[in-house]
């Protein structure tokens, strides 16, 4: 389950993730929006997950399977819950550099206060660091971080780090209805991604299906003030409010496809139906794996959703 895809991805292109945190969930977060779901292990202490020998020989198959069609642009860090986690990450990335494809890391940036984090992260090619709030009180609304972390703390270590990586840093902003939308909190928001200087701001929508169901997309007006002020600001900003499409890489062994996609990305219907047929298989795959509860069904915005079941 370490490496899944590639996938489509609204920032990289074709993303061969990389899960270098094991089952369940574990994270130093809750987000109330989380795609993953639930976390299950909540935790800031640092620990080995997998050896950088078994990403890199799972990474070194993995791509053996896949034609030049299928390739992918980015080698990202996307896990079951915080990457930064895991205690060889900085050992993992620097060992990955061997297949000359750009390394990533998509972070909730908990773990900055940690000069050693920071020296890992300094080796990533692309970092993306999350900032859905500008205050302790929508900090803890939102992403609901454990206790001990401080938000005073946190922010002075993002402040850190962007002031010392030379690789591509971008932000990712999660609007959410009523929690972080408001002008007041939006303009805040600006003034630290302004302070961090990033390549390139994103602010997202929830496109799958949330941790915690009263999470709701803004309206299309929110969206539009957040541009808005965020580019008043001089942020160069994107919107990432789209689906990523259903091109989804495959290995040919279409078990192992669904299962290491779904635990760190829920597939849409569509997307499902079209990596069934790049591998050749039909839906009583699918209903197998339901049946065994190793996926599960949500409906989301009318849409369906395949999800790893880790209940």
């Amino acid at each position: 389950m370490i490496c899944f895809g590639p996938v489509s991805s609204r920032r990289l292109g074709k993303s061969l993730g990389i899960n270098n945190i094991t089952s369940p969930k574990v994270c130093s977060y809750n987000c109330v929006y989380c795609q993953v779901g639930k976390t299950v292990n909540s935790t800031i202490v640092r620990r080995q997950f997998f050896k950088p020998s078994e990403i890199l020989n799972e990474i070194k198959k993995h791509l053996s399977k896949l034609d030049d069609s299928n390739y992918p642009d980015y080698l990202t860090f996307v896990s079951n819950g915080e990457p930064t986690l895991d205690i060889n990450l900085g050992k993992s990335i620097e060992t990955l550099k061997v297949f000359g494809i750009p390394v990533a890391v998509i972070t909730n940036a908990s773990l900055l206060i940690y000069e050693q984090v920071r020296k890992e992260l300094r080796h990533a090619d692309w970092v993306s660091i999350k900032i859905d709030a500008a205050d302790n009180s929508t900090w803890r609304l939102i992403n609901r971080p454990l206790d001990n972390l401080k938000f005073r703390e946190h922010i002075e270590a993002i402040n850190l780090f962007t002031s010392e990586y030379t690789g591509v840093l971008c932000t990712e902003t999660m609007l959410i209805d009523k929690l972080n939308d408001s002008s007041y909190c939006l303009k805040k928001i600006a003034a630290v991604v302004k302070r961090v200087q990033p390549f390139k701001a994103y602010i997202s929508i929830s496109i799958r299906p949330p941790a915690v169901s009263y999470v709701k997309s803004p309206s299309l007006e929110s969206l539009n003030k957040a541009y808005q002020i965020f580019n008043e600001f001089g942020i160069d900003t994107e919107l990432l409010t789209g689906f990523e499409g259903t091109d989804t890489g495959y290995t040919g062994n279409i078990i192992n496809d669904i299962l290491n996609i779904t635990a760190v990305h829920p597939l849409r219907e569509d997307s499902l139906i079209e990596l069934l047929n790049k591998d050749k298989a039909d839906y009583s795959v699918v209903e197998s794996l339901i049946k065994q509860k190793l996926i599960k069904v949500v409906l989301y915005q009318n849409k369906k959703y395949y999800l790893r079941n880790n209940s």
